[in-house]
């Protein structure tokens, strides 16, 4: 894991730092203050930010709401502090805290819940990648279905437009047909037009049953309240 550090005293700071190494992490950067972590946070990409509560120029809470507030990566964040009430408790998961460890804090003790804390990232990257590929498989089965519909639809307009014109192209075509030719063309682009403006007026899209276990997206007209089209 990236690991951002921040705390005003350097014995604690360092403390931190140690233990975090000997887990394998990598310490990107350690700063005294609220702001000057704030600075790092914007330009690096971390996974874990342990900071203290009590910090000059931009308290650990503050910290908390800048980074929740920001449209960066979310990073879990581990508050460590000498508060230890229920309700200090409260204000810093209500702050943006995923997790919260009291001082004093012995080496073992934050090795052990850093061990907790990067299981728990772990798993939430997991779940977050599920959704993305659960998402993706969506919008590809959507891709899918959409092109079907559209195939099933415009395909015998389209045939048919396409003859008429390849006819008048031809010269294949005399005059007392030649209006009947066009307005056929017309017709057919007409009706591929109605499908193009039912597809894209769709509120509620949905999916039927096409052939065998192929689906493909309903952009058939429907029925208005009041039995009209």
């Amino acid at each position: 894991m990236k690991v951002i550090i921040a705390d005003d005293d350097p014995t604690m700071l360092a403390i931190l730092r140690a233990v975090v190494e000997e887990g394998g992490h990598s310490v990107i950067a350690a700063a005294h203050d609220g702001e000057a972590a704030w600075g790092e946070f914007q330009h690096t990409e971390a996974h874990l930010i342990i900071l203290d509560w009590e910090m000059p120029k931009l308290d650990g809470l503050g910290l908390c709401r800048r980074i929740r507030a920001s449209d960066r990566p979310d990073p879990f964040i581990l508050v460590v502090t000498g508060r230890k009430t229920r309700d200090d408790l409260l204000k810093a998961l209500d702050a943006g805290a995923d997790d919260y460890l009291s001082k004093p804090v012995t080496p073992d003790e934050f090795a052990a819940r850093l061990r907790i804390v990067e299981r728990r990232i772990q798993i939430t990257g997991a779940r977050r990648q599920a959704e993305l590929d659960l998402r993706r498989a969506r919008y590809l089965a959507g891709i899918g279905e959409t092109s079907l519909a559209l195939q099933h639809e415009i395909n015998n307009p389209l045939t048919a437009m396409l003859t008429h014109a390849a006819l008048l192209e031809a010269g294949m075509v005399d005059d007392a047909e030649r209006d009947e030719t066009v307005a056929t063309i017309v017709e057919q682009a007409r009706r591929i037009g109605e499908v193009v403006k039912r597809l894209n007026s769709l509120r509620e899209p949905r999916s039927v049953e096409y052939l065998g276990n192929t689906r493909m997206l309903d952009i058939a007209p429907r029925e208005e309240p009041g039995g009209s089209r």
